[in-house]
């Protein structure tokens, strides 16, 4: 799929905002965040530390979209936001991206992701690992051509442990900072992409909406309804004229 509609047409058409109440019973996390566990995909075995979210299903539809070019990476720079364990990364460097950043405020992602692509891929020289809020740790400098982000966009708090916070419900701020600091840094080279994937579970409408403001063009990937009322896009933006 991919609808490439103006960004009115595009905000009208998204779902609302699902009620508080079912928002909270199906983003309460179901695994213990504090044990080490383990995730399979692809055929690769990752290790997941304690602190380390376990990617889902939407997680699963980024990375599957780069190891298959859907989401082209091959040759460029590509920089994988909320890294979290690394999958995005280890298909991104099997995909033949040319460097890779991956960054998480969350220090021990960032080492498993280092971890898991020096195991799964080896390329010297391709993968940078950063530490930061955002892209606060990357250099004035740098542009990339490919972003994606599975944003903890969730918008009721589901729990007061800062590692299901930080993994899930920091709501739509970081999203629009996200873009703020893709705009104000001119961060993408000419024809960048960014994409990034969101539920109704966040707040569709004043994230995109958002975006169109900072002069990002908006269209919608992949659309999928779970069927339980929660609905994912996965959003592509480019690079346009200001509002």
């Amino acid at each position: 799929m991919d609808t490439t509609s103006t960004g009115a047409d595009l905000l009208r058409e998204l779902p609302d905002l699902l009620p508080a109440e079912h928002i909270v019973s199906i983003n309460t996390p179901k695994e213990d965040i504090r044990s080490t566990r383990a995730y399979e995909w692809n055929g690769w075995r990752f290790r997941v530390p304690p602190g380390v979210f376990t990617p889902g299903a939407t997680s699963r539809m980024v990375h599957e979209r780069l190891l298959d070019n859907r989401i082209a990476v091959r040759g460029l720079t590509y920089a994988a936001m909320g890294v979290g364990l690394g999958a995005e990364v280890v298909a991104a460097g099997v995909a033949g991206a040319a460097r890779i950043y991956a960054l998480d405020v969350h220090e021990p992602s960032v080492r498993a992701a280092r971890q898991h692509f020096e195991e799964f891929v080896g390329t010297d020289g391709v993968l940078v690992p950063v530490v930061g809020d955002l892209f606060d740790g990357l250099p004035d400098d740098t542009r990339v051509d490919v972003v994606t982000f599975n944003p903890p966009a969730v918008s009721q708090r589901v729990s007061d442990d800062p590692d299901v916070v930080r993994n899930i419900c920091e709501g739509a701020g970081i999203v629009t900072r996200f873009f703020d600091q893709i705009v104000d840094r001119d961060l993408l080279s000419p024809g960048g992409r960014v994409y990034v994937a969101l539920s109704n579970t966040a707040d569709l409408r004043g994230i995109v909406a958002h975006a169109i403001d900072r002069g990002l063009l908006p269209a919608v990937e992949h659309r999928h309804d779970w069927h339980d009322g929660v609905v994912t896009h996965v959003f592509r933006f480019t690079g346009g004229n200001p509002a």
